[in-house]
């Protein structure tokens, strides 16, 4: 994947509450292109092998139980800086420590249900977009 894509989910707790429509167009809004898109349920394993650098953490099976509750929407985007942008766009994990206009501050509910995952550097970016889509599927 290019330096310059991210990856992102819309987290099931965004799905549910009705906010992919205005999450999708934060991002068009601050100049992303959105390479790949899709709608999909995440297994156990799917979520569990995801999140795999968390397995020792002590919220590892809240976070998969989450995960798996209900579907995402996974996005590959372009845009110039697109890591480093995007986690600016997301804001902080917590929603409360989140910059006013963010996607966090504006949609989700606690740190733990935080409407959104962005990839934190442009490996982990391409590895995360590969885990979603294959190669037809990214343009």
């Amino acid at each position: 994947m290019p330096k310059n894509r991210t990856f992102t989910m819309l987290k099931p707790d965004a799905v549910e509450n009705g906010h992919t429509g205005a999450i999708l167009e934060k991002i068009n809004t601050a100049g992303f292109r959105i390479v790949a898109l899709k709608k999909t349920q995440m297994t156990k394993t799917d979520a569990e092998t995801f999140y795999a650098v968390h397995n020792e953490r002590p919220f590892f099976q809240e976070l998969v139980t989450f995960m798996t509750r209900g579907p995402i929407v996974a996005a590959i985007l372009e845009k110039e800086n697109a890591v480093d942008d995007f986690r600016t766009l997301i804001g902080a994990t917590n929603p409360s420590d989140a910059a006013e206009g963010t996607i966090r501050k504006l949609y989700a509910t606690s740190m733990g249900e935080n409407a959104v995952h962005g990839s934190d550097s442009s490996e982990n970016a391409e590895i995360e977009g590969n885990f979603h889509f294959s190669g037809r599927e990214q343009f």
